[in-house]
Formats: structure tokens, sequence, C-alpha cells
């Protein structure tokens, strides 16, 4: 049985997250956390959303701006066409859906977004743990 926690990578946008508060987020929850930070979610590229599949992410989540309140206008629109590719393109090649997430900040402000982040590494944990369960029998 593979012990391996499951690795999620998280970009943010360091125009709406800073550091430390990205840095807040709860580990231990059977996930190893890599954080990628971006000047602008809009710089978020489909290749660096396969790459980090590639070099065996379980998940990655984007953490960006609220809809409208982007610095560079439209990065946030931009970077959620780009995750809703790669979603589409990991359910076409059956790598399955629903491993990637992308968390807006909004009104419940960076711990809100934080508690998302949580909720998607545990549904990732728990998606791995079953894979990993069903594979052993």
């Amino acid at each position: 049985m593979n012990d391996r926690t499951s690795s999620i990578y998280v970009f943010y946008c360091a125009n709406s997250y800073d550091q430390a508060e990205t840095m807040c987020i709860i580990h231990g929850r059977g996930s190893e956390l890599k954080f990628i930070a971006l000047p602008c979610s809009g710089k978020l590229d489909i290749l660096y959303l396969t790459k980090a599949f590639e070099t065996d992410a379980d998940g990655v989540a984007v953490m960006m701006c609220q809809e409208g309140e982007c610095h560079y206008l439209e990065g946030n629109l931009r970077a959620k066409k780009r995750i809703e590719a790669v979603e589409e393109l990991l359910k076409e090649t059956g790598l399955g859906a629903g491993r990637v997430a992308f968390i807006q900040l909004g009104e419940g402000g960076v711990a809100a977004a934080i508690r998302e982040v949580n909720d998607f590494c545990s549904k990732i944990a728990a998606s791995r743990l079953a894979a990993v369960s069903g594979g052993a029998r």
C-alpha cells in the first residue's frame, strides 16, 4: 500500500493574498502543499497546471481575487478559463475530474478562502485514499 500523502499545488495571486496569510493553510490533513505566488492569477498558464500534474500532483488549487476586483482588470477571468480547460483535459484523458479548484477571495475574506483550500485538500486526500484502497483489493 502506498503511504505517500497527497501532493497539492497552491497557486495564489500575490495582489490578493500575502504569503503569511497563505501559509496559514492548515497542514497535516494528509496533504503536502506547495505554494507558488503569481503576480496576478492571469499569469497562470495551462503549462503550469499540466506541469504540476506531470510532477505527480494529486490536485491544484488556484487562489484568486474576486471577480471584478482584479488589479489587472481581467486576470482572474483568464485564469478561470485556463483552469476549466485543464479540468476538461483531465476528464478527457481519464485522469479524473475535480482535481483542480479555483478559490476566489469573497465576502468571507482570506479565512473563508483558506477554509475552501482545506476542504479541497480533504477531498483530494479522501479520493486518493479511496483510489489506493480500491487498488489494493
